[in-house]
């Protein structure tokens, strides 16, 4: 098997570090030879916080270079155009439509560009663009956004809902457990 590789980005803060610990979970469970790799960068500062999920086989290395993923899963939009490049020729973009203001937008230094998923569309670029934070709110969190995502990413996965439902249970605490299946499932059904 060919080893695959999937980037998960987005802003300090918005639960990347726990969809990659859950996927990685998932992916041990079911034989494959994982590595997980996280780039923090300013993330308690609201800068870009990258994850590399690599599996397969046998996976030598954490890292994913430029044109390596074959998805990347995007909890903001700009943060999927930033890392765009990195993405496969016949790669897939999945990210939600929110937008989370970097510091030189909320200074004023410049303005959020517009129109970022028509534009990575009209790259030729299988995109995903659909908006994570309703499902999430309704489920009960805002911070359930990755659980949605999640559940979006889950249609491109030969699993279960039940083998994901038990690595949700295993790497959430109980109170906020239902929040986060009904997460996964808005995502899902997105």
């Amino acid at each position: 098997m060919k080893t695959q590789n999937i980037m998960i980005v987005g802003v300090g803060g918005q639960g990347t570090l726990l969809a990659s610990k859950l996927l990685g979970k998932i992916l041990l469970k079911k034989g494959y030879d994982v590595k997980v790799s996280e780039v923090h960068g300013m993330s308690q500062r609201g800068g870009s916080v990258v994850t590399y999920v690599r599996y397969g086989e046998k996976v030598y290395s954490p890292v994913i270079d430029k044109g390596e993923a074959d998805i990347i899963l995007s909890f903001e939009m700009l943060e999927a155009a930033r890392w765009i490049e990195y993405l496969a020729k016949d790669g897939r973009v999945i990210t939600n439509t929110q937008q989370t203001n970097p510091m030189p937008v909320i200074t004023g230094a410049t303005e959020y560009p517009e129109g970022l998923a028509e534009k990575i569309k009209s790259l030729g670029i299988k995109a995903d663009c659909f908006d994570a934070l309703t499902p999430a709110v309704e489920a009960g969190s805002s911070k359930a956004v990755n659980l949605v995502l999640l559940g979006k990413l889950s249609n491109y996965f030969d699993f279960s809902e039940e083998d994901w439902m038990q690595a949700i249970e295993e790497s959430v605490p109980p109170k906020f457990l239902e929040i986060n299946k009904k997460a996964f499932s808005a995502g899902k059904n997105a």
